[in-house]
């Protein structure tokens, strides 16, 4: 909604994307355990390209509090792909054809092979 409105009220600007560049969604996840001194809560943060230009991004401390880095870690993961999935439904509106599958990168192993295990996790 940011870049909408940015959109809006700059018609003149737009967003600057290379003409050699794929159309292809990345997102970045990092997220730092128990930052918060007083409630021990972790910050998570995640940023999306829409190829090699940078169209989200969002800092936003988590509501609970885990256990571990990786808990942290893995729990930035589905609220990363709800912000990939409503871009993806907005190029889909505005008509911006991709083929790629979009890409989700994060720096933590153990957060990933929880990922991958098709087995409910409490």
């Amino acid at each position: 909604m940011r870049i909408l409105r940015c959109l809006k009220r700059t018609p003149g600007i737009g967003i600057f994307s290379h003409n050699k560049s794929l159309i292809q969604l990345k997102a970045y996840i990092d997220s730092d355990w128990a930052t918060c001194p007083k409630t021990r809560k972790s910050i998570t943060g995640f940023s999306v390209y829409l190829g090699e230009s940078l169209i989200s991004w969002k800092s936003k401390k988590q509501q609970t509090i885990s256990r571990s880095s990786s808990e942290v870690e893995y729990r930035a993961l589905p609220a990363t792909t709800c912000e990939i999935q409503w871009i993806t439904y907005l190029l889909h509106y505005l008509h911006i054809q991709h083929q790629q599958p979009a890409l989700l990168y994060c720096d933590n192993q153990v957060a990933i092979q929880i990922a991958h295990n098709q087995v409910f996790h409490e």
